[in-house]
């Protein structure tokens, strides 16, 4: 799969469209703001699959980064983009990734270090194949490329080693999308068997 054949499907989710489409307006406000992941991977396997394009996607996540890490500039950010987008529906969910080490503990029991840009949120997702987002000018972030996403190929992230949250967010994408598969590892063995 090429870029342009995945900036492709993905707007054929008319939200991912409207919102890449106001990107540049968030910007100003959200520095280095990105569209990322289910809303991209998700859709590219919904239109693999035969299904809508939108089908389960539950909410489209838009990283940033600001190093004004206080709550209260990131609420502003929050409600600013809830403005831009209130037509459009659905749940938008906006994070400055210099703060996600300040919460990640907390809520995963679980240390981060730092991140020093949008780009290293999206580095870290979980699942290789699912590391993608758009910036405000339209241009592809995909440090794994584009070909495990295609071919439906699961492979746990080595630089976010959590087997756990690994082995439950593929079982989750693996009953939504049941051709997806794990990934062979070097011995030959499958990497963990979602279910």
């Amino acid at each position: 799969m090429t870029d342009s054949e995945f900036l492709h499907l993905v707007r054929l989710n008319l939200v991912n469209a409207a919102i890449l489409d106001r990107l540049a307006q968030v910007e100003p406000f959200a520095p280095q703001v990105h569209l990322v992941a289910g809303a991209l991977f998700q859709t590219v396997w919904n239109v693999q699959s035969g299904q809508a394009p939108q089908a389960g996607i539950r909410d489209y996540d838009l990283f940033y980064w600001n190093p004004d890490t206080s709550y209260e500039a990131e609420d502003a950010v929050i409600g600013r983009a809830a403005d831009l987008f209130s037509d459009l529906s659905v749940r938008i969910e906006v994070r400055n990734q210099a703060r996600v080490h300040l919460w990640f503990r907390e809520k995963y029991g679980l240390s981060r270090p730092p991140l020093t840009s949008a780009r290293d949120g999206v580095l870290q997702f979980l699942v290789e194949c699912t590391c993608v987002g758009i910036d405000a000018a339209g241009k592809l972030y995909a440090p794994y490329g584009l070909h495990d996403l295609a071919a439906g190929v699961l492979r746990p992230n080595p630089l976010n080693h959590t087997p756990e949250l690994y082995a439950a967010k593929a079982h989750d994408y693996h009953q939504r999308w049941p051709w997806l598969r794990e990934a062979q590892t070097q011995s030959g063995e499958t990497g963990p068997q979602p279910g």
